[in-house]
């Protein structure tokens, strides 16, 4: 059996404030779209570490992606590589962005 994504995120920060957004959120997102056996995880986190930084995304939602490819399997190496490729595609300035949040991720395999 796949591992289970369980997330609540957002009931924990929204839950009293966004009830509904906090659902769609833990229960439909995360829960529903995350847990769709047809995609595995790594590639899931690889296609969502991809989206957030072509929208310029590079807030703590990309480092919490980043570092959940990093759980789901993606290296160091592969994570360059996959941020390198999308740098011709999403932009240049957004792929140094992204580095920075990678190599603190990352930390731990960088050092040894």
């Amino acid at each position: 059996m796949a591992e289970m994504i369980v997330q609540t995120a957002g009931r924990d920060q929204l839950g009293e404030f966004a009830p509904a957004f906090a659902h769609y959120n833990d229960d439909i997102l995360f829960g529903e779209n995350w847990n769709d056996e047809s995609i595995d995880l790594k590639t899931r986190s690889i296609i969502t570490v991809v989206a957030l930084m072509a929208q310029g995304i590079t807030d703590s939602s990309l480092q919490y992606h980043i570092a959940n490819a990093k759980a789901r399997g993606v290296t160091a190496e592969e994570m360059a590589a996959i941020v390198t490729h999308v740098a011709f595609y999403a932009g240049w300035p957004k792929a140094w962005s992204v580095f920075n949040l990678c190599k603190e991720v990352y930390a731990d395999e960088l050092a040894s």
